[in-house]
């Protein structure tokens, strides 16, 4: 356990450009490539996150439904899947905070950041990508999951030596 005070984590809007490092942002507004379908009905936003089941994996749907946390929130663990993407789509709206660190060796506090995500944005975390659990604010949040299913272990999980903390957004 650690005994140091822990270290304020600055809030950052979500971008495409900032979350490169640690995967896709899966949102129809900027978009490359859209076009229309269903004898023009509909806008298909196309390829928008690069869904990686890894070795002898098969993709899976699934629905998450998340808690509202408390700000200020304290981050004392970080979790990978080392074996496949993970990416999660909102259903409910609102905003959401999104804590990542880079993959590889596991994350020091020094490493997070912190994004503020809409309710219309997603994130798909790149295989190996350090991140947090799901971080609603603004009441239950379902989250549309789409990540792996098969064979070896996928979730590891770290304490954090020096914990983080987010005071607001």
């Amino acid at each position: 356990m650690s005994t140091a005070a822990p270290l304020p984590l600055a809030v950052q809007p979500l971008t495409r450009e900032a979350f490169a490092p640690f995967g896709e942002l899966v949102e129809a507004s900027d978009a490359v490539r859209h076009f229309t379908i269903n004898a023009g009905n509909t806008e298909r936003y196309h390829d928008l996150a690069n869904i990686e089941p890894g070795p002898d994996g098969r993709v899976i749907v699934s629905i998450f439904r998340g808690q509202p946390r408390t700000l200020p929130f304290t981050v004392q663990m970080m979790e990978r899947h080392p074996l496949a993407s993970q990416a999660f789509v909102p259903m409910s709206g609102r905003p959401y905070l999104v804590v990542v660190a880079p993959a590889g060796a596991p994350p020091r506090v020094e490493d997070l950041k912190v994004f503020l995500a809409r309710g219309d944005q997603g994130v798909n975390y790149a295989t190996g990508v350090w991140h947090h659990p799901l971080l609603a604010l603004e009441g239950v949040c379902d989250f549309l999951v789409v990540d792996r299913s098969g064979p070896g272990h996928n979730c590891d999980e770290v304490q954090l030596e020096r914990h983080g903390v987010i005071e607001g957004r």
